[in-house]
């Protein structure tokens, strides 16, 4: 089973930056993919951005140009440098990972962009 602790949320006004954080822990295997996905209020949950363990990555379209994901494998950690934050990004940010089926999520973290 895999932990996933998120960090890095918090309250910016448009055209700011942020930066999340996701450490994992637990029992990883080399291959995996780890990502964000965010909800907003009254919203499905929409998928934002992966990386797998060959650095492979993938964005939605209306995050691309803006957001940056990174993995630091070392630290089974996933990074999401958010920028150009706009007020439709408000969301609850979750962090996945993904391997051999099996999908863990974290707690979420809230980002909140004022205009």
């Amino acid at each position: 089973q895999v932990q996933l602790v998120e960090s890095g949320g918090g309250l910016v006004q448009a055209g700011g930056s942020l930066r999340l954080s996701c450490a994992a822990s637990g029992t990883i295997f080399s291959i995996n993919v780890m990502g964000w996905y965010r909800q907003a209020p009254g919203k499905e949950r929409e998928f934002v951005a992966t990386s797998n363990n060959v650095g492979s990555t993938k964005y939605a379209d209306s995050v691309k140009g803006r957001f940056t994901i990174s993995r630091d494998h070392a630290l089974n950690t996933v990074y999401l440098q958010m920028n150009s934050l706009k007020p439709e990004d408000t969301a609850v940010y979750y962090c996945n990972h993904l391997q051999t089926g099996r999908s863990s999520w974290g707690q979420g973290t809230q980002v909140t962009v004022s205009s």
